[in-house]
């Protein structure tokens, strides 16, 4: 299977949109294998939603009306998740997971002609997405792995800055993926100080700064908090990563009442289904459940990490569900990768060109699962 990018461009007229990767059934068929034998370790997802959702989907522990429409307003869910995070009602806005908040806030924020900074290498969403606005991509490099691909906080304000008037918005992503690292300390902090300084030294509105938490469950504290001081700030969160029900689409943005009043301008009529509102809301209250998932998917990455690492692999640190394992060429990531496909293992790969092209990115599955890629690892590098 050639190396595939997840940016496209269909002609030169279009925007940029995302390619799909190839299904399990389309990889099983292209190499001869059972299905079942197909692990998918490109997608950061979880090996099975918890306990729950399967006792309340099959157990019948609650009743949904299918026929109807979810309550327009997603009050129980939105009372859960403001609990869940200790954040007001109005402060809160439901999305069809991160990825429609993500859209929503392009939609609102970016005009026709605008501007977006994106720190690289980070999700390929936030670039795709303002170009679909028509709005100019101002890509920055992060710092290099010497620094952890930390923000480089003057490349940003500079970013900011290049264009008349300044950005419209800046998408940052901690932890970030695919690098899966965490921000140090005081850095966000630092950046946001210093872009609503440069804004009031030009005169003009600082820049939307949309911070997405996919992961933060994994790593941290969440920055929601910084809105206080920088009240141009979108924080994303999502349930499909500690929460494992990333098939139900369900995510939030965490904003002040009048920049949650903007997007929901934008936002559709009952994009999140009325099944998956009432199992997130059923989720959200339980303390133990996210707690008990994270520690058992950290514990599983430190030994995921090590096998690889014993396997001659090298491997960066990671804040994630996932891993980043990177290689001396992007001649070898691509060898490696075609040879975890031909065993059914589904890696993911970065294109030709990207600042990570010497590198696959693995999600943290399960034991037996990993076992099975750290047993192919040991296969290659023989």
């Amino acid at each position: 299977m050639p190396k595939t990018t997840p940016v496209t461009f269909a002609s030169p007229t279009k925007p940029a949109g995302w390619t799909w990767e190839a299904t399990n059934q389309e990889v099983a068929a292209r190499y001869g294998l059972p299905i079942e034998q197909v692990v998918r370790f490109d997608q950061n997802t979880a090996p099975a939603p918890p306990g729950a959702v399967r006792e309340l989907l099959v157990g019948g522990e609650f009743e949904v009306a299918l026929s109807e429409y979810p309550p327009s307003d997603y009050g129980r869910l939105i009372a859960a998740a403001a609990a869940r995070y200790g954040v007001a009602h109005e402060d809160l806005l439901v999305g069809a997971g991160a990825d429609e908040v993500l859209d929503l806030v392009a939609k609102t924020f970016i005009p026709h002609g605008g501007a977006a900074v994106v720190p690289i290498p980070t999700y390929p969403m936030y670039g795709i997405l303002t170009d679909q606005r028509g709005a100019r991509v101002i890509r920055v490099p992060r710092l290099g792995l010497a620094d952890g691909y930390a923000l480089d906080t003057e490349a940003v304000r500079s970013g900011v800055r290049s264009v008349e008037g300044g950005a419209n918005v800046v998408w940052l992503c901690n932890p970030n993926n695919p690098t899966g690292t965490f921000e140090p300390a005081g850095r966000i902090e630092a950046l946001l100080a210093a872009l609503r300084t440069d804004a009031a030294a030009d005169g003009r509105l600082a820049p939307i700064v949309l911070l997405d938490e996919a992961y933060i469950e994994f790593a941290g504290d969440s920055h929601h908090v910084l809105r206080a001081a920088y009240p141009r700030l979108i924080v994303a969160r999502t349930m499909s990563k500690a929460y494992a029900i990333a098939g139900l689409r369900v995510g939030f943005a965490i904003a002040t009442p009048e920049l949650i009043g903007e997007i929901s301008t934008y936002r559709p009529p009952g994009s999140v289904s009325i099944v998956s509102v009432e199992v997130a809301a059923a989720l959200l209250p339980d303390d133990d459940l996210v707690r008990s998932r994270v520690a058992d998917v950290i514990a599983e990455r430190a030994r995921f990490a090590a096998g690889l690492t014993g396997a001659g692999w090298t491997v960066q640190p990671s804040a994630t569900n996932f891993l980043l394992v990177s290689f001396d060429s992007p001649e070898t990531a691509d060898t490696v990768a075609e040879s975890l496909l031909q065993r059914g293992l589904i890696p993911r790969t970065f294109p030709s060109g990207h600042p990570l092209d010497h590198c696959i990115r693995l999600t943290v599955r399960s034991r037996a699962q990993d076992d099975r890629l750290i047993q192919a690892a040991r296969e290659i590098a023989a």
